[in-house]
């Protein structure tokens, strides 16, 4: 019999409470902001990696899973080995989060393992769906989480991807923070584009949909419905 759902404790409605907290748009960060030509290079670099394949796939581990901000052919779930999903991308006071309450983002880190979607970019438009994702991830330059080839492990066997990771040297490196306090970040960081409440339950969610399961991510949601029930 297959196994009934989750029930996650943080819920839509959490979600829609912290909305009525959306701020204006705060100061970007002290970073030069990509142009036009930047993310047609930042794309031609990434193709150039690849094996030459026409299947170019891309790795999503958080808010990618939930929206791609690309094209894609197909999807699968995978496993990539030698790297973990972790909130160690700081610290966010433009999107989702303010100088008051900065937000804390995800991103992949050295060691330990990810399971996440593999999405097909369509043939032949490889270049223009790669320039999407990349005005998505990386509108400031120098980039804190370049992208990078990766092996994932699915069901069908390898496939060659690009995903994203962090950079230690960046100055937005973020370590050493226990779940409570991760949690913390969590409850109350809020900027232009939503919550990190949003963003945490869509990913939670949407991982769960695709049968994957992160303890660490679950026990954060349950710590974020806990204070913010109790506020």
């Amino acid at each position: 019999m297959p196994r009934p759902a989750r029930q996650m404790r943080l819920t839509e409605a959490h979600v829609a409470r912290m909305a009525l907290l959306v701020t204006p748009d705060g100061p970007l960060p002290p970073q030069e902001a990509a142009t036009d030509e930047d993310f047609r290079q930042f794309a031609e670099d990434i193709l150039a990696g690849s094996d030459g394949s026409d299947q170019i796939w891309v790795f999503a581990y958080g808010s990618l899973i939930w929206k791609p901000a690309c094209d894609f052919v197909e999807i699968r779930t995978g496993l990539l080995r030698g790297w973990h999903r972790a909130f160690c991308l700081g610290w966010n006071t433009w999107f989702r989060g303010s100088e008051a309450n900065p937000g804390l983002m995800l991103a992949l880190d050295r060691g330990g393992s990810c399971k996440g979607a593999l999405y097909r970019l369509p043939p032949g438009a490889a270049q223009e769906n790669i320039e999407k994702l990349c005005r998505r991830e990386m509108g400031r330059k120098p980039t804190s989480f370049p992208p990078r080839w990766v092996t994932v492990m699915t069901e069908q066997g390898p496939v060659r991807a690009f995903t994203f990771c962090i950079d230690r040297n960046s100055g937005r490196y973020v370590s050493g923070l226990s779940e409570a306090q991760i949690a913390e970040v969590l409850a109350k960081a809020v900027g232009s584009r939503g919550s990190m409440v949003e963003y945490l339950f869509n990913t939670v969610s949407h991982l769960e949909q695709l049968g994957i399961h992160d303890p660490h991510l679950w026990r954060l949601q349950e710590l974020v419905a806990e204070r913010l029930d109790g506020t």
